[in-house]
């Protein structure tokens, strides 16, 4: 018997003849905003990322323009855009990818009611540590992507459909205020996250 076994034991022995007495309310659902799109747009803005809306046809001039002059930039095999001096990941280490300014990625789902962005880190998006180490992140997400919430998401990213590749849920750029209550941005990933929403 396995340490997680003896544990579920003991609780459901202890939870043995109590009767629940009442229901478990269910949380409500924003399936019934106009716009998802506005409301992801508004909520990923709140974390202090940009957010810009595009077309297809300016997606790669909104890339270009989202990225510093000169800077050196990761990109994942399989990216539906162009972009100008990008350098396919090679599955360089992580010092390697430290001398990289920018990445840009797309995204497998948008969250409207949290304003998160989930990656699975299939085509388009490439390895975990590309989107976590350059200090700025470019990610594309397309309309069609936004979800209500996140039930709405988990089917999307079922073990199946991610053929067990890790999930990557980015809300806002990096920050953490763990040391004296004071934010301090890019300490577990990208200090900008630039968000260019397409549709």
């Amino acid at each position: 018997m396995s340490a997680r076994d003896d544990i579920l034991g003991r609780v459901r022995a202890a939870l043995a003849g109590v009767e629940s007495g009442y229901d478990v309310p269910v949380a409500p659902r924003i399936a019934d905003v106009p716009d998802l799109v506005d409301l992801f747009a508004e909520r990923v803005a709140d974390y202090q990322a940009t957010v810009e809306r595009c077309t297809g046809s300016d997606l790669a001039a909104r890339v270009a323009a989202a990225l510093p002059s000169g800077a050196r930039v990761v990109v994942p095999d399989g990216l539906s855009v162009e972009v100008p001096g990008g350098v396919r990941d090679r599955g360089f280490t992580a010092a390697e990818l430290d001398t990289f300014d920018a990445v840009v990625t797309e995204a497998r789902v948008g969250i409207a009611e949290t304003g998160t962005i989930v990656l699975d880190h299939g085509a388009g998006q490439g390895r975990r540590a590309i989107s976590l180490v350059p200090d700025l992140h470019v990610c594309i997400v397309r309309t069609d992507q936004v979800v209500p919430d996140v039930p709405d998401a988990l089917p999307l990213l079922a073990p199946g459909a991610t053929e067990g590749r890790p999930l990557t849920w980015i809300s806002g750029p990096s920050a953490t205020s763990d040391i004296e209550l004071s934010r301090v941005e890019g300490v577990h990933g990208p200090r900008t996250l630039h968000v260019l929403v397409v549709g």
